[in-house]
């Protein structure tokens, strides 16, 4: 039996798990470095070891940064569901809970909300697992462009 588009890309992503990301056609993503943990269809699960370069003035995880991790992973999260149309994002809203520092490890993890033909919704939530806490959670609309 043929594996479908979603399973091939499912399985290429597993072949990277416990590996940093860097060959990325996003060069956002290779940047960020994540680890890849988890390759289902719809949900990607990633950590993230926060670098100076991704704090703000107060040495704690810059907002862009994290709203950057949040629309990142959301947009490598339609990958996984194996469609033949390019999708883009329409809009972002993110809600911050908690601080981060340097040297801290993330995890970010995607689900879809909703499918339809026109408009995907997907949802991230970034956490702090030392601290077991729910540092923002971001919910993203993806416009299908063709």
């Amino acid at each position: 039996m043929e594996e479908s588009l979603s399973e091939q890309r499912i399985n290429f992503l597993r072949s990277s798990i416990g590996a940093v990301i860097s060959n990325s056609p996003s060069n956002y993503m290779n940047w960020l470095a994540p680890v890849l943990v988890k390759a289902e269809y719809g949900i990607l699960v990633c950590k993230y070891t926060v670098r100076k370069e991704m704090t703000n003035p107060f040495q704690i995880l810059h907002g862009g940064v994290t709203a950057g991790i949040i629309d990142d992973l959301i947009g490598a999260t339609v990958f996984t569901m194996g469609l033949n149309d390019r999708f883009t994002t329409v809009n972002n809203y993110i809600d911050y809970f908690a601080p981060v520092n340097e040297g801290e490890e993330i995890i970010a993890e995607t689900a879809i909300v909703k499918k339809g033909k026109t408009i995907l919704n997907l949802q991230c939530e970034v956490f702090l697992p030392s601290k077991n806490r729910l540092i923002a959670k971001g919910y993203s609309n993806m416009l299908n462009i063709g």
